[in-house]
């Protein structure tokens, strides 16, 4: 197999539920991707999970 490279969780933060988080999330992945960052979201009962990882 190839180089794979891991994800290392750099942060995370619960906040409540917004459905326009994910506009914010995708913006910064688009942005960012150079600078070996991505971002998530996960839905957590009723609030929303933002993660940071590093590559």
């Amino acid at each position: 197999m190839g180089d794979v490279s891991k994800l290392e969780l750099k942060a995370t933060l619960e906040v409540s539920q917004n459905d326009e988080l994910y506009k914010i999330i995708d913006f910064l992945n688009k942005n960012l991707k150079q600078k070996n960052v991505i971002f998530g979201l996960a839905q957590k009962d009723d609030k929303m999970v933002i993660t940071v990882y590093e590559t």
